[in-house]
């Protein structure tokens, strides 16, 4: 298969890698995308996740949670310019999506964009976002949306940067009062910060982490510093680096950002003990405005082509 400037680029946004490694990757998997980022990390040369890539899409992500905290929406509508992002028209918007969020019955956004729009039911979500455009004269997209609805517990949201980053995290107790709301909000503000995949290790797949353990143990092979130490050696190795991506993955092994001899299950237990009843984080959703979406640059390809002589 050939292998293009483009997919080069791709590939070297994905990993951090760079861009002769990423050539290098490509063509030894004969130019699968994840064969090649799996090749790069076995070679220690690309971090554990693929990265999120350029932001871009403009927009902003917003929350809405009802009075009793039971349930709570998050969204992400897109523009394409940040000037416009900042538009009241445009941020009024966004926060009607959020509240329409939080009384939809839809399971997907598809169908979230067919039903009836809240504040005028003659036209649907789809029809309210045509309205806006031309209102405000730039192409928008609503994006994605999530309802959380907690049964035993409370569901409480922050919102940071202005909008570039939301979350929702629920969590599972009988005591909802000042201490347990701002709990919740300190943990949602360490998820915004540390960006954790799972709330705990019951989380993870048993088939994630066997697949983790060979690339960490393929990596560590490979290392010429590992080449005289005994196989058990090595194993103990891949083992406590495993440990350690699970705790940076894992919100609530990471190291408490507002205190660093502190886990955040730690933090959370000393609240639970502090208003004498349990707390449990059952879950949490994050969106980042634009992530995973790829900016469009329109020489990048043409410079990278030129460095690899394509």
């Amino acid at each position: 298969m050939a292998i293009t400037a483009g997919m080069v680029k791709e590939l070297r946004e994905m990993t951090g890698a760079g861009m002769m490694d990423c050539k290098k990757a490509l063509n030894a998997t004969d130019g699968d995308m994840d064969k090649a980022i799996e090749f790069l990390r076995e070679k220690g040369l690309a971090a554990a996740e693929k990265k999120a890539g350029r932001i871009a899409a403009e927009g902003l992500c917003a929350t809405n949670v009802s009075e009793d905290g039971k349930v709570a929406s998050i969204v992400e509508v897109n523009s394409e310019t940040d000037f416009v992002a900042k538009n009241d028209k445009f941020v009024n918007f966004v926060t009607e999506v959020a509240a329409q969020a939080a009384n939809t019955t839809a399971a997907d956004i598809d169908a979230f964009l067919a039903e009836a729009w809240s504040l005028d039911t003659t036209k649907t979500v789809k029809e309210e976002l045509a309205s806006q455009i031309a209102i405000i004269g730039e192409n928008m997209n609503i994006r994605r949306f999530a309802k959380v609805t907690s049964e035993n517990g409370f569901v409480e949201s922050y919102v940071h940067a202005g909008g570039k980053i939301a979350i929702l995290v629920e969590l599972e107790t009988t005591v909802r009062n000042e201490a347990t709301r701002e709990c919740a909000r300190n943990v949602a503000m360490q998820i915004a910060a540390m960006n954790p995949k799972y709330v705990n290790r019951d989380e993870v797949s048993p088939e994630f982490i066997a697949h983790e353990r060979e690339i960490l143990k393929t990596q560590a092979m490979n290392d010429p510093a590992n080449a005289k130490k005994p196989e058990n050696i090595v194993e103990k190795m891949v083992e406590g680096r495993l440990n350690k991506e699970l705790k940076e993955f894992c919100l609530v092994d990471q190291t408490y950002v507002k205190d660093g001899d502190l886990t955040v299950q730690k933090y959370v237990d000393g609240v639970a003990k502090e208003v004498g009843a349990p707390i449990v984080v059952k879950s949490f959703v994050r969106f980042e405005t634009g992530e995973g979406i790829e900016k469009k640059e329109e020489n990048f390809a043409e410079e990278v082509a030129k460095q690899m002589g394509m």
